[in-house]
């Protein structure tokens, strides 16, 4: 597995409502996305800071993606 990409909360949750995620609240700066087939994850939108790889990855296991998936939905 190669490295996962660097990129801001802003786009993740992007890329997820492109793949059909859609954000049930927001609580400060954790935007909590749900898709329909039951999926959730809580991705952190702080200004201009990138994830981490562990909370990114971290995220990927809560919605069943592999890296390789979520480089092809980037």
């Amino acid at each position: 597995m190669s490295k996962l990409p660097a990129l801001t909360g802003k786009k993740l949750v992007s890329a997820l409502e492109q793949a059909g995620f859609s954000v049930l609240r927001v609580r400060g700066s954790h935007h909590f996305m749900a898709h329909p087939d039951g999926r959730k994850t809580v991705v952190p939108v702080h200004s201009g800071e990138v994830l981490g790889p562990g909370l990114l990855s971290k995220i990927l296991r809560d919605i069943e993606w592999t890296a390789d998936t979520f480089r092809a939905r980037l």
